[in-house]
């Protein structure tokens, strides 16, 4: 039960956002489920104690989620990812790295602001990598069909 109210929340408020980017439907169920997914798998790597690897693992499964709904679906993966990558977002990080820098704590700013830029690099990297992987699987099986012709 602790591992499935928080994917439940991250659900609920993927869905919410969904709206804005005027996904209907099947979309909305499918891009709020990505971001259920990663919370998931963000959770399930809890005993790692390294919050920035457990961000990249679920960026890694919620993108490896979206490509897949893309090509389901026929639909750019952007939507699912922007969706889904809404409760990763460290927002509170940033809040409190601002905060210490207005109130001139030099130590917690550079504290915090370092994690939070972590975190944010982390979730860059896990898209890029699935990214970058499915372009070149996509390369590498046109020079290959390519070649058979």
């Amino acid at each position: 039960m602790s591992l499935f109210l928080p994917c439940l929340y991250a659900f609920a408020a993927c869905a919410a956002f969904s709206v804005a980017f005027n996904m209907r439907g099947k979309l909305l169920v499918y891009a709020s489920l990505g971001g259920a997914i990663g919370w998931f798998v963000y959770l399930l790597w809890n005993p790692l104690q390294n919050d920035i690897l457990q961000f990249f693992l679920g960026t890694v499964a919620l993108s490896i989620y979206a490509e897949i709904m893309a090509r389901v679906h026929k639909t750019p993966v952007t939507g699912y990812l922007l969706v889904a990558l809404l409760p990763m977002v460290p927002g509170g990080g940033i809040y409190y790295t601002m905060e210490y820098c207005i109130i001139g704590n030099t130590d917690m700013f550079l504290e915090t602001g370092l994690h939070t830029l972590g975190i944010a690099g982390s979730l860059a990297m896990g898209v890029l990598l699935v990214s970058s992987s499915v372009r070149l699987w996509h390369v590498v099986a046109a020079s290959r069909k390519k070649r058979k012709v």
